[in-house]
């Protein structure tokens, strides 16, 4: 009787196990098709004035809290672009990976070490087709407003940071101390790293998906 069943169990087991890894598998396989992602939730008054849309490159300062209700649908592709070992970029790259990890978004992440692998870091991240890019680090500052440019059907969002002159699709999310915009241009505010708090990152990342998914781009979104 062993002998048997022996065999029928491992093939039950087999096929259980083939079954489970390829359901891991399939869910975060980007080749597969993918819905336009839509927001889960609306924007509470005063993120802006409904009234009077942000003109292009505006900067806004939204109430404080005025995302929280705001979650990307289930699926949402997001590529964290990244270059820098600065603590200020660290602090921006864990407070994008542990949104994504709250909201179960599909992340992957691209990070240039070297300066040559800037641009092609972009090239990269494009390449993988996701929903939004997000950028931290100021190296990649200058690259990006060579490349966003020429690829107004990409969405980016640069936190702590921003782009002097941001096309439609590129939206920053900043705050006081944190208004780099490219090698030899001026800032908004004199940069200070002490100002890149995990919570000042996270409201960052948070407040700039929330605009990105209500179509509110090419902004600049000033959370003090």
């Amino acid at each position: 009787m062993r002998s048997r069943l022996r065999p029928a169990i491992v093939l039950a087991t087999a096929v259980a196990t083939a079954a489970l890894v390829g359901g891991c598998g399939s869910g975060d396989d980007w080749s597969e098709p993918h819905a336009k992602p839509t927001a889960v939730g609306t924007l509470a008054p005063g993120f802006t004035d409904p009234t009077a849309p942000p003109s292009p490159e505006a900067t806004v300062t939204p109430r404080p809290g005025s995302w929280d209700k705001v979650h990307p649908s289930e699926g949402y592709r997001v590529v964290l672009l990244t270059a820098g070992k600065d603590p200020q970029t660290r602090t921006l790259v864990s407070a994008v990976t542990d949104w994504a990890e709250e909201e179960h978004v599909s992340l992957r992440t691209v990070t240039a070490t070297k300066p040559d692998q800037l641009i092609p870091s972009i090239t990269k991240a494009m390449d993988l087709a996701p929903d939004l890019i997000i950028s931290a680090g100021n190296d990649l500052i200058d690259p990006l407003t060579l490349v966003s440019a020429n690829h107004l059907d990409q969405q980016f969002l640069v936190v702590g940071a921003e782009l002097a002159e941001p096309t439609a699709n590129v939206t920053a999310a900043d705050w006081t101390g944190a208004s780099f915009r490219g090698e030899g241009l001026g800032m908004s505010s004199t940069y200070d790293p002490a100002s890149f708090t995990p919570e000042r990152a996270t409201r960052a990342v948070r407040a700039g998906v929330a605009a990105v998914l209500h179509d509110l781009t090419g902004i600049v979104l000033w959370l003090d």
